[in-house]
């Protein structure tokens, strides 16, 4: 039996790119994929979700260019045909991803794959009939849907009354009234996307605010323009039952019903712990997440974790950067991961991108911070591209080293943006050398020169 250098469990982003990135090295590489390659991400959640989205705001485009001066009557959005497309989008992705895993030699095995035991070899792992043996494993087998313990919920799913942002995205004809549990990134997304397409949309959060923990003066304003829009927002309300109508929804002692057609449960993710058989070898695990250090190195040495599995930031481009982290320190390469310096993005109308500290989370760890903000309107392109708006930009500088430790933005392209910052952050580069730094006029990214002179 040969010995690999490597066997990659799962084919989600953390999955494909190790196997890409170790196999690029001259390592022996090996992938399991019990379904398709591209993951979670790839076929029914960030990708397909934006392309969902994109035709959402094309479809607002056109119904309100007025102000624009372009006059269009009678616009509709074909579900069916934006369903069409968002398929031959992830059909053209999946191949490329298929595409490059032949191009470096990676063989691809479609099965459910279990580490049984360490022998003197390496790792022994069964798949099928056959048994495979490796000097490391990298186990990336994603995440699924966190269903909440609501009484009704199971009965409203096997109804098809309540759905996953899995069923949402292949829905060819959408509600009348969507009722969504949880105002978090799918929640929100999901609710811009199908209040744009006429959808009649609530949304109910236990929080009393949205975004998780993302900026909350943002947060606040993204509200209010998804509120102008037409979605409603039931804050700080518990969903206590789920029926026929809806959700029966209480806040300090008074209930209400929250009418839906469909509802869609979007409270988080949970990682996939079962069926690849990490228990067997002694990797520990807290809280259903596995337990993985700087270099995603677990308990078991020669075992490592990375993607959704580990619960540290559930997002692919998270699990891209472990997972070259990971191979790495296989490699014996000087890498660490750095979670303060990976963003987050929700993309609705306007999109709302975040990284490092908020100025409460700062100010929770004892640093002195100073913060500056600007509107959008401060860009020249913004006003010259938005009738109306309430985009702005937060940036949070640490005193004491000069060096921005935060930055938060509400507007168009601000996914487009958010890198930049992140890279100055992560090499601590000071404020007055950014102040130095040249912006292309006219762009939206302007703004964050203009407010850095605000530091």
């Amino acid at each position: 039996m040969d010995i690999l250098d490597l066997i990659v469990i799962g084919g989600g982003p953390a999955g494909y790119l190790a196997a890409q990135r170790a196999a690029e090295s001259g390592m022996k590489v090996l992938l399991f994929e019990k379904k398709k390659l591209g993951g979670v991400c790839l076929n029914e959640g960030c990708v397909p979700t934006k392309t969902l989205l994109n035709s959402a705001k094309i479809f607002d485009h056109a119904k309100n260019g007025q102000a624009y001066g372009v006059m269009a009557r009678g616009v509709t959005m074909d579900t069916k045909t934006v369903l069409q497309r968002k398929n031959k989008v992830i059909q053209m992705l999946v191949s490329g991803v298929g595409m490059t895993m032949k191009k470096n030699k990676i063989k691809v095995v479609y099965e459910r794959a279990e580490v049984i035991e360490k022998t003197k070899e390496g790792f022994l792992v069964e798949a099928g009939a056959e048994r495979y043996t490796a000097k490391y494993i990298l186990a990336a087998p994603g995440s699924e849907t966190l269903i909440p313990p609501i009484p009704g919920v199971a009965k409203a799913l096997e109804s098809g009354l309540a759905i996953t942002s899995r069923e949402l995205l292949e829905l060819e004809e959408l509600p009348g009234h969507l009722a969504v549990i949880g105002a978090g990134v799918i929640g929100l997304e999901m609710a811009a996307y199908c209040c744009t397409a006429g959808v009649k949309v609530t949304v109910v959060e236990m929080l009393d605010k949205v975004a998780g923990s993302m900026d909350a003066r943002l947060s606040k304003i993204l509200q209010k323009e998804l509120e102008k829009k037409g979605v409603s927002f039931l804050m700080g309300h518990k969903v206590t039952e789920v029926n026929s109508h809806g959700l029966v929804c209480e806040k300090n002692g008074e209930t209400k019903l929250a009418e839906a057609d469909k509802i869609l449960l979007s409270i988080g993710r949970k990682p996939v712990m079962e069926g690849c058989g990490l228990e067997h070898i002694g990797v520990a695990a807290k809280h259903g997440r596995v337990v993985t250090d700087q270099h995603l190195c677990t308990s078991a040495e020669g075992i490592y974790a990375a993607g959704d599995v580990n619960g540290k930031m559930m997002l692919a481009h998270t699990a891209y950067r472990e997972s070259e982290v990971a191979v790495h320190h296989m490699l014996g390469i000087e890498d660490e991961i750095n979670y303060q310096t990976i963003p987050s993005v929700i993309y609705t109308f306007p999109e709302f991108a975040g990284i490092g500290e908020t100025e409460e989370s700062a100010r929770e760890k004892g640093l002195a911070v100073k913060t500056a903000e600007l509107p959008m309107a401060y860009s020249g392109r913004y006003v010259a591209e938005n009738a109306d708006g309430n985009g702005l930009c937060r940036l949070i500088m640490d005193q004491e080293t000069g060096c921005l430790v935060g930055a938060h933005l509400l507007g168009p392209y601000v996914s487009e943006m958010i890198w930049g910052i992140a890279a100055l952050i992560d090499q601590k580069v000071s404020v007055e050398e950014l102040k130095k730094s040249v912006f292309p006029h006219p762009s939206v990214s302007e703004i964050i020169r203009e407010t850095i002179f605000k530091l």
